[in-house]
């Protein structure tokens, strides 16, 4: 009996002291395991020279540009190059912007790039929401050709693009540039995976129970679930509208440019003028910089809201 109750029901001694109720050791660790669940997280310092590292390497094109913009061509040409700024930035942005007509083109570039990023936020999440929870006859069919568009090569449709422009009459005119890329297969398929998994079936079942139609259902359903998605997408196309260079290249001239097409008048000559090239760029890469100062913090958080509703 002795050896039984001595199995069954051990001695108080036998008990480790951290594994009492009351001792100071059971607190230690529970401290440690709220502050790692609940609490904030901090970086190493490993983890901040990384970050550091990155920052630098990602910011170097930037600071390279400001510094070759700030000196002349001759110096840009002596080995080793220049790593510091000089005393030529506004003399060379004077240039840059007189000679390219960089005013004119930015205006033109904000006008494309943001007629190009609304059509394609707007138009490719309501034909995501209708891919997405929708039911019609060949809605498969219809997606799996849309998506398909994708992998046709850009240069294949420029010969009867551009014969399409010219019998418009639009060559030179910026709803060439614009309405090609108005509406995009990539946006499309964007919106369409989120609204997949971010809109609940039944809110739009809802929805369509209280009686509200499809435009309101769009309106007052669709598009707050869909925020945080369109800011991205309209923000990853305002950038690609914004820098690209193939088609304005092709349907634009100098007299009506967008920024890419601006800079390549610059520098002409037998030397071209390096220092005033990286001027241009300088001017045209900062709406960019000022636009992602202004709204990258409601961006980010609409993202992060996104990511918590989900």
């Amino acid at each position: 009996m002795s050896a039984l109750k001595t199995d069954h029901a051990p001695s108080p001694r036998t008990v480790p002291d951290r594994a009492r109720p009351g001792h100071r050791g059971d607190r230690r660790p529970g401290r440690g395991r709220a502050s790692s669940a609940g609490g904030q997280l901090h970086a190493g310092r490993i983890t901040y020279a990384v970050l550091i590292v990155v920052t630098v390497i990602a910011l170097f094109p930037l600071f390279w540009t400001a510094v070759a913009a700030s000196r002349n061509n001759t110096r840009l040409s002596e080995n080793p190059p220049p790593f510091w700024f000089g005393g030529n930035l506004f003399k060379n942005l004077e240039i840059a912007w007189t000679d390219a007509n960089m005013g004119l083109a930015l205006f033109n570039t904000a006008i494309v790039a943001g007629s190009i990023a609304i059509g394609t936020v707007l138009f490719g999440t309501i034909a995501g929401f209708a891919f997405a929870k929708l039911r019609f006859r060949f809605r498969n069919l219809l997606l799996l050709l849309t998506i398909g568009t994708m992998m046709v090569p850009p240069q294949l449709s420029v010969v009867p693009l551009f014969m399409a422009i010219a019998e418009l009459e639009w060559t030179n005119q910026l709803q060439a540039v614009i309405l090609p890329t108005f509406v995009s297969a990539f946006g499309v398929f964007f919106m369409r995976q989120y609204l997949l998994e971010a809109l609940p079936t039944e809110l739009i079942e809802a929805a369509r129970v209280d009686g509200a139609s499809s435009l309101r259902i769009l309106w007052h359903v669709v598009f707050p679930a869909a925020r945080p998605a369109m800011a991205v997408l309209g923000m990853l196309t305002f950038v690609m509208a914004w820098n690209d260079f193939f088609w304005p290249i092709i349907a634009l001239t100098q007299q009506n440019p967008t920024v890419q097409v601006a800079l390549t008048g610059l520098g002409r000559g037998y030397i071209p003028d390096q220092s005033v090239i990286m001027a241009g760029a300088l001017l045209g890469t900062l709406p960019l910089l000022l636009i992602l100062t202004l709204f990258g913090k409601q961006i980010v958080g609409g993202i992060m809201q996104g990511a918590v509703k989900g």
